[in-house]
């Protein structure tokens, strides 16, 4: 897997994320939530991701979208450490849930320690 973020890697199925949020479940590593739920994609893709910041934490679109590109940056230098040996698909929503501007410093450490608590959520069942 390469740091790349492509087209095919985004999940942008309204049914997936409609489906993601009833039934998927979580894993948190504060300011960050993930909500994953296994499933299948046409193209062959192992993981569909997408990222989300509140609109009632952060009113100017111009902080929100700051934090979806750093979030999106972190996701993209990561996940080839992570889901590199998975064999089920899986769609993945990244939410941001503190209520202060991060730094790239501390999306990427809070990233590291979601992913190692997802990868161990999985492997355990």
């Amino acid at each position: 897997m390469r740091f790349t973020f492509n087209k095919k890697d985004r999940l942008k199925s309204k049914k997936l994320i409609d489906q993601l949020f009833t039934e998927g479940k979580s894993v948190t590593a504060y300011p960050l939530r993930m909500v994953y739920i296994g499933t299948t994609f046409d193209d062959g893709s192992k993981v569909k991701a997408g990222v989300s910041v509140s609109k009632r934490s952060f009113k100017k679109a111009v902080d929100r979208n700051r934090i979806k590109r750093l979030l999106r940056e972190s996701y993209r230098l990561n996940k080839s450490n992570y889901f590199n040996n998975i064999t089920t698909p899986f769609a993945l929503m990244i939410l941001y849930i503190g209520k202060d501007k991060p730094t790239f410093g501390q999306v990427e450490t809070q990233m590291d320690q979601l992913f190692e608590k997802f990868i161990a959520k999985i492997s355990k069942s």
